[in-house]
């Protein structure tokens, strides 16, 4: 189980991981009080990934004040993306996204990195991702940049993404300890 605490303290995720080498499956949630950016909500997620580490499938609940909607995003074996919302499905290849990011979740920063290695040595990779923005669940292509220093260097995982310009801590397995800004590990 890892769980974050927003700096706000107005946000917390906990995700339940399992790791079979680099595959992942985890079922996690994210719950919000309402803020500026954002209106009270809670988020369930299910999330599968290959044996390389790329996303297979993300299944998402949101649940507002005023309704409850539910997200499938599925990757097929032609790294095309079917996304199942209230509004139908769509296919897409969303310039070639192996990886699928959560605004507000610290853990999926965990995919590319752990993917890339990149909690183990140094290197700079950008990703395409599926971006998903909460509470509305909004799915859009985005290019997010991951660069790392030397493993004991100290100098964490530089990421610049559509949200964010920081440096976030890891831990030896690559997933979050703290980003700035965002949510620190409890």
């Amino acid at each position: 189980m890892l769980t974050w605490r927003s700096h706000d303290a107005r946000r917390m995720e906990s995700v339940r991981v399992q790791l079979s080498g680099k595959r992942i499956k985890a079922n996690g949630r994210i719950v919000a009080a309402e803020a500026d950016t954002n209106p009270a909500f809670a988020a369930y997620y299910d999330l599968h990934t290959d044996e390389t580490g790329a996303t297979k499938r993300l299944g998402m609940t949101v649940t507002l004040a005023e309704r409850e909607r539910q997200l499938v995003v599925a990757r097929d074996e032609e790294n095309m993306w079917m996304v199942t919302d209230h509004q139908g499905e769509s296919r897409a290849a969303y310039q070639g996204a192996l990886d699928v990011d959560v605004v507000f979740s610290p853990f999926f920063n965990a995919l590319p990195i752990r993917r890339a290695g990149l909690n183990e040595r140094a290197d700079s990779i950008t990703v395409s991702t599926i971006y998903v923005t909460l509470p509305d669940m909004t799915v859009a292509s985005a290019a997010i940049s991951y660069s790392s220093g030397a493993v004991d260097s100290g100098e964490g995982i530089k990421v610049h993404s559509p949200v964010s310009d920081t440096t976030l801590t890891v831990d030896a397995d690559g997933f979050i300890v703290d980003y700035p800004g965002l949510a620190e590990r409890i």
